[in-house]
């Protein structure tokens, strides 16, 4: 008989962006939040008030707490990889937030601890089979109705970069390599692999010289796909908001803008015609219903025996090591193919 209960859970990082991935954990009724760590005070008292989460003094002692059956890591991506490891040592099932790990030495280790544990690894990307939009767009891909894809541009952009202060992780290359390509670059590249499917070579230009840190400030990426498809991701750390997914094709073009901060989001497609008419743009109708939890509600059904976490472990390693090879492709000034490990 299948087991029903609700998920006890730990979670390291609990306000910011983790103060969301409590509201998703709360809206699917499928996890019981029991304890939580955060450096933030005011974090944690808003999160033993909403959750009812005991509020510990370090992440050894979240981690010991008595029948917790799994971690939420919603802390800097900086600390993912050594929490990620210590969780596994224990036998503790994984949730992660994007990006997956900062290095490659990081990223080896990883693999190296998931084949040995055998843990569930979710990844805090999103689930595109649980997105409308997502959903949509691959099925028109899939039908033929862009005709043969040409090309995408995929802008993401915030002014975060700018805010960095010195001594802060996000300014250490090590734990912030490619800046907004990291952040929220590995965001689009796992969409684009939802469509695309595997990218097969990189070819990257960095800029570094818009604010004093280490890190990129402007990044544009050549992404070549094995299906053929090669178009262009470009990151900005140093300008205000945009998040933008165009797709070109011999018979159709899609239009994707993210609104944010309570502006919609705006989808249109420009069909082909004949002659050198000025081709009007339609409002793309989703006629499907999203899932804005997916990814948290995957992680639940697999390690109640059911189905497989969607984003998967892969999934992650996948989109950081296309940053990865990004990066070496800046410095040295040539494509890099990409081998992936898993």
């Amino acid at each position: 008989m299948i087991n029903e209960s609700k998920l006890r859970v730990a979670q390291v990082g609990v306000g910011g962006f983790g103060r969301r991935r409590r509201e998703s954990m709360r809206r699917t009724g499928l996890f019981e939040l029991v304890a939580a760590y955060d450096w933030n005070q005011e974090a944690l008292a808003e999160c033993e008030k909403e959750d009812g989460a005991k509020p510990v003094a370090n992440y050894e002692e979240l981690i010991s707490t008595p029948g917790i059956e799994a971690v939420i890591i919603s802390s800097g991506a900086k600390y993912h990889a050594e929490q990620m490891l210590v969780a596994m040592n224990l036998g503790l099932h994984v949730f992660v937030e994007k990006p997956l790990c900062s290095t490659k030495s990081e990223l080896k280790t990883i693999i190296s601890a998931i084949k040995k544990s055998g843990v569930v690894v979710g990844m805090g990307h999103h689930d595109h089979r649980s997105n409308a939009r997502s959903s949509t767009v691959r099925q028109m891909i899939e039908r033929g109705d862009f005709g043969s894809i040409a090309s995408f541009e995929a802008t993401t952009a915030h002014s975060g970069g700018l805010e960095i202060k010195p001594g802060d992780w996000r300014g250490d290359p090590e734990k912030n390599p490619g800046g907004m390509l990291f952040h929220c670059g590995t965001h689009l590249m796992h969409e684009l692999m939802f469509y695309f499917g595997p990218v097969a070579e990189v070819y990257s230009s960095m800029r570094y010289d818009l604010h004093p840190t280490q890190t990129s400030d402007v990044a544009h990426c050549i992404l070549t796909f094995s299906s053929g498809v090669t178009g262009v991701l470009s990151a900005y750390h140093v300008t205000p908001y945009r998040s933008t997914l165009n797709i070109y094709g011999t018979k159709m073009n899609l239009y994707f803008e993210a609104g944010g901060y309570g502006i919609p989001d705006k989808i249109v497609t420009q069909l082909r015609k004949v002659g050198c008419e000025l081709e009007p743009q339609i409002p793309l109708t989703l006629d499907q219903i999203g899932d804005p939890d997916g990814n948290i509600r995957s992680f639940y059904e697999t390690i109640k025996g059911r189905g497989k976490p969607s984003p998967s472990l892969a999934d992650g390693v996948r989109a950081v090591e296309i940053v990865f090879a990004a990066e070496e492709s800046s410095r040295i000034h040539r494509p890099v193919k990409i081998q992936f490990s898993l």
